[in-house]
């Protein structure tokens, strides 16, 4: 067993620790919320959830929790979600199971987001790949425009996101990944990047070898 999804579970337990009775909670997408679902349904609170893919969706209403669309609700208690990467001042990186934009949007209407990651997850500097997604409409000029910034492609595989959008990972430096979220923000036809400032990050619980879990904070 990759002793990985020991690092992650740990990390997911805890974290489903910090969810109140009768909460409004996002959760996220990926391996590592996987875990937190099933750490979640365990504790058998009345809740409700919004999930960020449809895979989400799926896993948490067969663990019997309840989830709603996020057309009903403008805030949210508490969000949980993992990580592609985190970096020493808690910038992020998501994106690799395609659904940084409803992430995004989910992290920034909750009071509290939490971010769950195994050790392997932490680096120093935040670095490539950046995922986008990127409007179907114009898609060959948006490549275009990203290319004078370093190499961007469509990630093969994965051909369109929940929403119907294009997935591209953009591969060329990151360097100040404030700088580089601005610039990508700015790209016509770029609906969302999956760079997250440490503004939108209450904490990070990182699970360890041991079954201990480290507690990051902002600032």
């Amino acid at each position: 067993m990759d002793p990985r999804e020991d690092e992650k579970r740990a990390a997911a337990q805890a974290a489903a620790m910090l969810v109140p009775q009768g909460a409004t909670v996002g959760l996220g997408s990926g391996t590592t919320v996987a875990h937190f679902l099933a750490a979640l349904a365990r504790r058998n609170l009345e809740l409700t959830c919004v999930a960020t893919s449809p895979t989400t969706e799926e896993r948490a209403r067969t663990l019997g929790l309840s989830v709603q669309p996020f057309d009903r609700l403008d805030r949210l208690d508490i969000a949980v979600d993992g990580a592609d990467q985190v970096d020493s001042d808690l910038w992020l990186v998501k994106g690799g199971g395609a659904a940084h934009t409803r992430e995004k949007v989910v992290a920034a209407s909750a009071e509290r987001f939490v971010v769950i990651v195994s050790s392997d997850k932490v680096v120093d500097r935040v670095g490539p790949p950046v995922p986008l997604e990127v409007l179907r409409f114009g898609l060959a000029a948006t490549l275009r425009r990203l290319g004078e910034l370093g190499e961007a492609v469509v990630r093969e595989g994965v051909p369109v996101t929940a929403d119907g959008n294009v997935l591209v990972d953009f591969l060329g430096k990151v360097g100040d990944p404030n700088e580089l979220a601005s610039v990508l923000a700015a790209v016509p036809g770029v609906v969302e990047h999956g760079l997250f400032p440490p503004s939108l990050v209450s904490e990070v619980l990182v699970g360890l070898a041991d079954g201990s879990v480290e507690r990051l904070l902002p600032g």
